[in-house]
């Protein structure tokens, strides 16, 4: 054998995959965890295997959409079909730089008073500004009424995804550290409800927003906020009547607790703003740096004005600020003498 060297030669074994199966509350279904070459078609085999089960399940076990009653594809924590889920309302269009309402003509860069509505012109909020997802119309006000009044808390995730959403619009702009401070509810009807929507709401939306803004540091203070008096369901009612009702309805439990603090206030709905004016007062007159406000949804002011034709703007401009201002003023002026304690 002169003339050849002969070697080992080194048998290596064919390097395998390690899969992994992992059950997600989350989604409901099965997720592989696989090497990124190998994704697609492990999907595919889910899918697969899949569809079986969820047409016998939903054969054995029917159900519903919430929002629209047609029958769901596949079993799911939340009954509300993919097809109403895309049909939300978004806000879009000119809006005030404040209150985030519709602007009825276009802002000018070259007039700062363009960027914002006439109710804003007349009295400035005591908020830096508010924000909003969508529209409180259609599958949206279907959704939040499911929600509140159904009791369909699984709902609260989705809805939490889109109101941070429309936090993040603030990224940037508002303050790096904040309290997050959800609108209270009165005892009595916490009581009758059994949960507060703005509660639940922010606190889906803060799960979301440590993913996608981390260094955001935003603080939940669910307490710091609370409601002195029950007040009247806010449907139905003008602008004024609005600012009546939520009149006294506030107080803040621990000033030392939002002194010189920038907070974030979160309702699910925003019509004329009256909760939001009346409640970020009382977080200013308590020594809040600065107050900004972010709902779920908005309402369109101009079906106010359809419902109270009377609800015209005044001759003198000067008279309805000064009605405006000594309204919301008595927000917090007004004496809780003879109300129960929270």
């Amino acid at each position: 054998m002169s003339g050849y060297t002969v070697g080992k030669v080194a048998r290596t074994k064919p390097r395998r995959h390690q899969v992994r199966c992992v059950f997600r509350r989350e989604s409901g279904s099965l997720t592989l965890d696989v090497p990124t070459s190998e994704t697609s078609r492990w999907r595919a085999v889910a899918r697969v295997l899949r569809s079986p089960m969820d047409a016998l399940s939903c054969a054995l076990l029917p159900a519903s959409c919430t929002l629209c009653g047609s029958p769901l594809p596949q079993l799911s924590h939340v009954p509300i079909c993919a097809l109403c889920w895309s049909e939300f309302p978004l806000e879009t269009g000119n809006a005030c730089a404040r209150c985030g309402d519709t602007l009825e003509n276009p802002a000018s860069a070259a007039s700062p008073a363009s960027t914002l509505c006439r109710f804003c012109r007349l009295a400035s909020p005591p908020f830096v500004r508010a924000v909003s997802y969508g529209v409180y119309q259609g599958r949206m006000k279907a959704a939040i009424h499911a929600l509140k009044y159904d009791r369909l808390h699984p709902a609260a995730r989705a809805l939490g995804r889109m109101l941070a959403q429309a936090i993040a619009q603030l990224a940037g702009e508002a303050p790096a550290e904040m309290l997050v401070v959800p609108v209270p509810l009165h005892r009595s009807k916490f009581a009758d409800r059994g949960f507060n929507q703005a509660r639940a709401l922010a606190e889906q939306a803060l799960g979301f927003l440590r993913k996608s803004h981390p260094d955001w540091r935003l603080t939940l203070a669910s307490s710091t906020l609370m409601r002195l008096r029950a007040t009247g369901s806010q449907a139905g009612l003008s602008p004024r009547e609005r600012r009546l009702n939520v009149r006294g309805a506030f107080t803040v439990c621990d000033a030392q607790a939002v002194r010189l603090r920038h907070i974030l206030l979160i309702d699910d709905i925003f019509t004329t703003g009256a909760t939001a004016r009346a409640a970020a007062l009382t977080l200013a007159r308590a020594g809040a740096a600065s107050v900004w406000v972010a709902t779920l949804s908005r309402a369109r002011r101009e079906s106010d004005h359809r419902r109270q034709p009377a609800e015209k703007p005044e001759e003198n401009p000067g008279l309805s600020t000064h009605r405006i201002n000594q309204e919301v003023e008595h927000a917090i002026n007004f004496s809780s003498h003879g109300q129960p304690p929270f």
